[in-house]
């Protein structure tokens, strides 16, 4: 998801929770550092939920598609494929991001008509209010290889956040 971990989280897998224990919030019956995803012994389509946020109640439901034998020569956890981009950690939960998410795709529609519109005729109509996102957030962009540099990167630093 590309967020910071500053917020408390856990994940919901066969009526237990796992997560990081910190002070200040909640505490976990297992160390994260022996708990291996293969310990839990998935099947395909099973599922399992992974909150964030209890402010904001990000809830996502992560379910198995599919389980393959690890390669030697690849360094693990790796994204294989993704759609959009997570959306920005502090976007107040899913209710705001939905409607900021209107509000982009309108001002990129307008972006785009405004880009497109010169030298076509003046009965298309443009909003000329509408503001470019500067921030450069693009919520229909997705990067597979960003993502797997941050996977490595985390590797790297012993899943640590």
């Amino acid at each position: 998801m590309g967020w910071t971990n500053s917020h408390l989280h856990r994940f919901l897998i066969h009526g237990k929770e796992y997560g990081i224990a910190y002070d200040g919030g909640m505490g976990f019956a297992d160390d994260p550092q022996q708990i291996r995803v293969a310990d839990f012994r998935f099947r395909l389509r099973e599922r399992f939920l992974y909150e964030y946020d209890f402010g904001d109640n990000w809830q996502h439901d992560v379910r198995i598609e599919q389980i393959l034998a690890a390669e030697g020569s690849r360094s693990y956890p790796v994204c294989i494929g993704g759609k959009r981009a997570a959306p920005p950690e502090e976007c107040g939960g899913v209710e705001a991001y939905l409607a900021q998410w209107r509000h982009w795709k309108y001002n990129f529609l307008c972006q785009r008509l405004r880009d497109g519109s010169k030298g076509m005729s003046d009965d298309v109509f443009v909003d000329e209010e509408a503001e470019v996102d500067e921030s450069g957030y693009d919520p229909d962009h997705f990067d597979r290889r960003q993502v797997n540099t941050q996977l490595r990167r985390w590797g790297a630093q012993g899943g640590q956040p």
